[in-house]
């Protein structure tokens, strides 16, 4: 258990999910946690579902808590800056996980004295399966860096990363739930195609995904290794994979990766 409390300027869906895991594996408890949202009805469903605190004073928020999670999107920093940006102590943890934007500008708008943590999980967090990349500034110290990766943990998995990586972060897996979901209704509709209910083939096809992931994490093989496997001389999956091969497969993921890693890259320009 983690002896701080900790603030969420955002309730939204990440926003829930890390607080909604925090409790799940008891890191904190709900009067260690207190959440602002600027949308009423949201923070107070958080508040009734999660018993923890509301407040509807962000002021309040930042200065009662040890630990502040900015769960908010890119657009909406500079409005928080605006109303709180002058009353984050230095000695608070700051993690912020809105896309694009750096330590040295999260740093520009607080103080480069500031701890600051940037932080990239994805949608899986909401059943606790996120992949969370990590950066952490100069002014973290060991203890404080544990922490946050234990924070990020209770989710699913998180590693620590330099800060030059966090585009290549959104692009294989901040974004790739979309293209594993684009993958998983591709296979459903082919096996619909060959007569199995739409229903049954979202489950064949999900499991399939899911249990191909779990090799990969847990057999510490390549996954070269595990097509190989897979595909027999003359057999189904060598007559799949030249289908996959012949329509660019590989390379199209490649390119979506780095057109989302792109994007990311100037999205603080925009």
């Amino acid at each position: 258990m983690i002896e701080k409390k900790i603030g969420f300027i955002g309730g939204g869906n990440m926003g829930k999910s890390i607080m909604t895991f925090l409790l799940k594996k008891e890191l904190f408890m709900p009067h260690q946690i207190m959440v602002y949202d600027s949308y009423t009805p949201v923070m107070e469903k958080l508040k009734e579902s999660l018993h923890i605190k509301a407040t509807r004073d962000i002021k309040k928020l930042v200065d009662e808590s040890e630990i502040i999670v900015l769960a908010v999107k890119p657009q909406v920093m500079p409005t928080v800056m605006e109303k709180v940006g002058t009353r984050f102590r230095k000695d608070q943890i700051i993690i912020s996980i809105a896309a694009g934007i750096s330590l040295a500008q999260l740093e520009e708008m607080l103080s480069p004295e500031h701890k600051i943590a940037r932080v990239m999980p994805n949608t899986p967090a909401m059943v606790g399966a996120a992949m969370s990349g990590i950066c952490l500034n100069e002014n973290i110290d060991e203890d404080e860096e544990h922490m946050v990766l234990e924070i990020f943990k209770a989710l699913g998995r998180a590693e620590l990363i330099d800060e030059h990586l966090m585009d290549a972060v959104v692009g294989i897996s901040g974004s790739s739930p979309a293209y594993v979901y684009m993958f998983i209704n591709g296979l459903a509709e082919g096996a619909v195609r060959e007569g199995m209910s739409k229903s049954q083939a979202y489950i064949f096809a999900a499991q399939a995904v899911l249990g191909s992931a779990k090799m990969v994490l847990e057999s510490g093989m390549h996954p070269g290794e595990l097509i190989d496997m897979v595909t027999s001389p003359g057999g189904t999956t060598i007559e799949a994979i030249g289908v996959l091969e012949h329509n660019a497969f590989n390379a199209t993921i490649i390119d979506a990766v780095h057109a989302a890693a792109e994007k990311n890259r100037h999205m603080a320009d925009q």
